[in-house]
């Protein structure tokens, strides 16, 4: 999963999210910093119950003191996947390197390579890079 700090990068230099089933974010500014919530239906947890029985629990909403929050107050953890998608035509290659993997897109007519410790991490710096070359590009 891509790191919250390079998430925010990218939203702060225009990523566009339109949420999604399936899409991961994190809530700052809430005491939630080690947490990641996913968009879903509903929750399901497993559970040991008093008499030592496993039990499988549904619940539909997250009982706490939040009814809602606005999407731009949260951060999209785009997946591997859409982080791809996004670099569209500019995507090269993603091989493995000694740290983790190397991306290599063409920005601005240049191939350039940028190293991340995951996959996600890799894709996210050359989207990163390609955005702030093409100020204004709905990625």
């Amino acid at each position: 999963m891509i790191s919250v700090e390079l998430a925010s990068r990218l939203r702060d230099a225009g990523l566009m999210w339109r949420p999604e089933w399936g899409d991961r974010f994190h809530i700052p500014d809430r005491y939630l910093d080690d947490e990641s919530f996913v968009i879903a239906d509903l929750s399901i947890y497993v559970t040991t119950l008093a008499d030592g029985l496993g039990a499988i629990t549904f619940n539909g909403t997250a009982e706490w003191a939040m009814d809602y929050i606005l999407t731009h107050e949260v951060i999209w953890l785009p997946s591997e996947q859409q982080l791809r998608s996004r670099l569209g035509e500019h995507f090269l290659s993603l091989v493995p390197s000694p740290t983790g993997f190397r991306c290599t897109v063409r920005v601005a007519g240049d191939i350039r390579e940028y190293e991340g410790a995951s996959a996600a991490d890799a894709y996210g710096l050359a989207l990163l890079a390609l955005m702030l070359a093409q100020p204004g590009r709905d990625a």
